[in-house]
């Protein structure tokens, strides 16, 4: 696609026997949302690791930017991951012993940012997320969507140029899955940030500005109206 800031193209990956993507192609634009869906089995997690640069295609290429993922060392490719890329997972994922502050502070610190301004920034995404009050607790003591709102924050605070959300609300009930994909979306479109959904829920693949769907390794993409 013309303009993609992230592409596949043709891209078969195998495990073992079992061939999860069967040349299998998608892009997205800067400040678009692209769902992609899929029944379990699909194919559509794997799509999205190799997207994010986390697995290698056997054959097909994924091009970032102007750049081939597949041709790059694994060290320049991981702080890709970490700076330019956001991930938000169905569970979170946050690290249980740092408070909620900590955790959305962490891949600027990881980057080398000193901990008060990297805590700042911190605390301004969690007031965009609607959760500043949870930001001294840690995430045992906060609401799956208090939680889910956290990583979406941690997700965005590096200004990532491409987000990746894997099944975001799927431990959400449907009120607060809406609010998230809500904030999420908005909060994406506002930073310029591309957002590469996973979803099988047609509710979330709503905010998204096309739909790709994954069947038995193969993509079709889905243009809304």
């Amino acid at each position: 696609m013309t303009n993609a800031i992230l592409a596949a193209d043709a891209v078969v990956k195998s495990f073992g026997p079992t061939k999860a993507l069967d040349g299998a192609s998608m892009s997205v634009r800067p400040g678009e949302v692209v769902a992609v869906m899929g029944p379990s089995g699909s194919g559509k997690s794997t799509l999205l690791h190799c997207l994010a640069g986390i697995i290698k295609p056997d054959r097909g290429r994924v091009i970032y930017d102007g750049r081939d993922l597949g041709a790059m060392p694994d060290v320049p490719r991981s702080a890709l991951r970490r700076t330019e890329f956001g991930f938000v997972f169905q569970f979170g994922q946050l690290v249980p012993e740092l408070t909620c502050v900590e955790n959305v502070a962490l891949p600027l610190r990881l980057g080398g940012r000193k901990r008060r301004d990297a805590e700042a920034k911190a605390r301004e995404w969690l007031t965009r997320l609607e959760v500043d009050d949870v930001a001294p607790k840690r995430p045992g003591e906060v609401s799956g969507g208090q939680g889910q709102r956290v990583a979406v924050a941690r997700a965005l605070v590096t200004a990532p140029k491409v987000i990746f959300a894997d099944e975001p609300t799927g431990a959400l009930d449907s009120l607060n899955g809406e609010h998230v994909m809500r904030l999420l979306t908005e909060a994406a479109k506002e930073s310029g940030a591309a957002v590469i959904l996973v979803t099988h829920e047609a509710r979330v693949a709503a905010y998204s500005d096309r739909e790709v769907v994954v069947r038995d390794g193969r993509t079709r993409e889905v243009a809304f109206a």
